[in-house]
Order: C-alpha cells, then structure tokens, then sequence
C-alpha cells in the first residue's frame, strides 16, 4: 500500500512570554523556580504514514500530543505555535507537504479530502442551525451545486450513518438529538465529500457502551464502502483494539512504540505500553486485588528531560536511560519501540 500521509519529523513549538515562563517557574518541585527555555515542545520529532485504506490509532494519555499532531494535518493550530518538520499528502496527484501550501489551497483540501470528526459535538455543532443545513454548507464549500442538490447529499449523508427517517432528523437542532445521533451527524458532516482520510478524534467520548460500540462499527462499515483512511485518536485501548490496523504510542509528545495491532496488544516492546496494557481490566483480572496502575505522574509542560521521557516511572530504567534520548529502533518487523532496554 502506498502512503496516503507522512508525518516527518513534525514539531510544534510554543513560544513562551516573560508572564507565561514567570507563572511555570513559579509551579517548579517544591515552589523552587526553575529556568526555562523561551519555548516548549509539545509535539516533537514525531513521524509515521497512514496508507490508503489503512487505519492508524494514535494513543497515549492526556497531554501526550495527539490533538495537536492531528490539527497540524488540517492545519488548524491555534495561532502562535511554530510548527517545523513536513506533512505530505498524496491524494493520486504530485504529493504536497502540507505545511507548506498556500492557505487557499490547504482550505480547498480540508473537508473535500481530508475530514475530521472533532471531541465534542455538542459544541462543534451550531446550536442555531438545522443539522441538515450544517452538512449542506459543508458540501456548498466545495461544490458549485444547487442549494437543493447539496441539501439532498446532506440527507444522504445521514442515511449513510444509519440516522433513521433522515429527511425528517435533518430539520432538526442539536438540542433534539440525543448524543449518539449528534456523533453520526459529526460524522456525516466529515465524510459527506468522500475524504480520502478521515481524523477521528476520539469520537466515542461521553458515549455509553452500547452507543460506542455502534459508532465504531459505522465507522468500520464507511471504511469500507468509501476506502477512507483514517487517523483514531483515542485514550482507550479497547477502542482502538477494534478498529485499528496499526498503532502509534505517544508519550510527553513523542511516538514511543509504533507497529501493528498484533504487535502493540500481544507483544509489546515499550515499558509504557506495557503499563498501559497492564492497567487495562479485563474478564480475567482478579477481583480481589486492585488494578495495576503506572507509578508517577505524567512530566509537566517543560519539564528538563534529557533522556527517555518515561524514565522516572520506568521499573526497567538504566543509568543510560538518564541520559541520552533513545532512538526509535525497529525490534520486529514493522514493529519500532524507543527503548535502550529492549534494543540494547
């Protein structure tokens, strides 16, 4: 399979103002001020390909840098970030390095090629606008059609995400949908243009079981009958267990483990997503004894860290480990994890 997306190298950087560093001393170890850089990196040196068809789960604990490594795809950053490395696309064409497109033409991909299903739903939606009416202006931005033919593809696009007697729902507001039924208009809103990738970031949040296991079915059934490529970020490893080809362990804004979701789930390479499997209850867990957890805290934003990001929670931890960054280095293949340990 060909890649449909590249990530090489991608860093974003936020720069900090005199207030900003002066407030993150001030919540230094034990009140002690510590020096800062006058930026930090919250996603760095992060590199992977989704190919076409292929699904690729991003996972890691919150504050690990999967939002922002999906909004520097669709270029949606928050203003101020410095963003370095490369993003290429190749949607059949000359492949384009993302980061470096005219604001024109990225608007001209985002939503007609590459879509995303954001958090929220409840907030990503107008809460004054008819959710019929939302999916057509999606389709009205990049199709000189009627406002009739776009309205129609809005429908359809519902009837695709199974909401039933779509005609009718299209009508209605956010308010009258319950949680699941906004989710799929999110998702009708992202795939209504036939994207080639789809960035699904963490769609299943909020939801019950029964809902969340519906939603990850549609989105399995639109992969095939549309052959989207999809990005699925998420916490939960139960979720990404079931829809993902492949697997990208983040941590403190680095990919610590990357390869198939036979490799991750069944031999894994990371001290980290051991614990992270290890933490995770199943049938088989003993009742009686409490779950296992990762001992320590997550490092703060800017924190000094000159080795392996995950050292001072790590059982396995050696001198080497303090002091150099490890590389990430292949162990099987089409399976890299970044640890001295296990690749000595």
């Amino acid at each position: 399979m060909s890649s449909l997306v590249e990530l090489r190298h991608l860093s974003i950087e936020i720069p900090l103002r005199d207030s900003s560093a002066a407030a993150l001393s001030r919540a230094g170890q034990a009140g002690t001020p510590r020096s800062l850089p006058p930026s930090l990196f919250a996603v760095s040196d992060v590199a992977f390909t989704i190919a076409s068809g292929e699904v690729l789960g991003l996972v890691g604990e919150s504050g690990s840098g999967k939002s922002l490594a999906s909004l520097a795809i669709m270029r949606l950053l928050p203003p101020g970030l410095r963003v370095s490395g490369e993003i290429w696309f190749d949607d059949g064409g000359p492949a384009r390095n993302l980061l470096a497109l005219p604001e024109e033409e990225m608007r001209n991909l985002r939503g007609r090629k590459i879509a995303m299903i954001f958090q929220e739903p409840m907030t990503a939606l107008n809460p004054v606008l008819e959710v019929g009416k939302q999916i057509a202006e999606a389709v009205s931005v990049h199709s000189r059609i009627s406002k009739k033919e776009a309205w129609d593809r809005a429908v359809e696009a519902m009837r695709d995400v199974a909401i039933p007697d779509p005609a009718r729902r299209a009508r209605d507001y956010p308010h009258q949908l319950s949680g699941g039924m906004r989710q799929r208009v999110m998702i009708a809103m992202a795939v209504v243009n036939r994207p080639q990738l789809l960035i699904a970031d963490e769609p299943t949040t909020a939801l019950d079981v029964t809902v969340q296991a519906q939603i990850l079915a549609l989105l399995a059934q639109l992969r095939d009958k549309f052959g989207l490529a999809m990005l699925l970020i998420s916490h939960d490893l139960a979720v990404v267990s079931q829809v993902s080809d492949r697997v990208a362990v983040m941590y403190v804004g680095r990919v610590l483990e990357l390869g198939s979701k036979q490799h991750i789930f069944r031999a894994p390479a990371h001290p980290y997503t051991c614990g992270l499997l290890q933490a995770v209850p199943s049938l088989a867990s003993d009742r009686t004894q409490p779950l296992r957890t990762i001992e320590g805290t997550v490092p703060p934003l800017g924190a000094e860290l000159r080795g392996c990001p995950f050292e001072a929670r790590c059982d396995l931890r050696i001198p080497q480990c303090t002091h150099d960054l490890p590389l990430l280095v292949e162990v099987a293949p089409g399976h890299w994890a970044r640890c001295p340990v296990v690749n000595p």
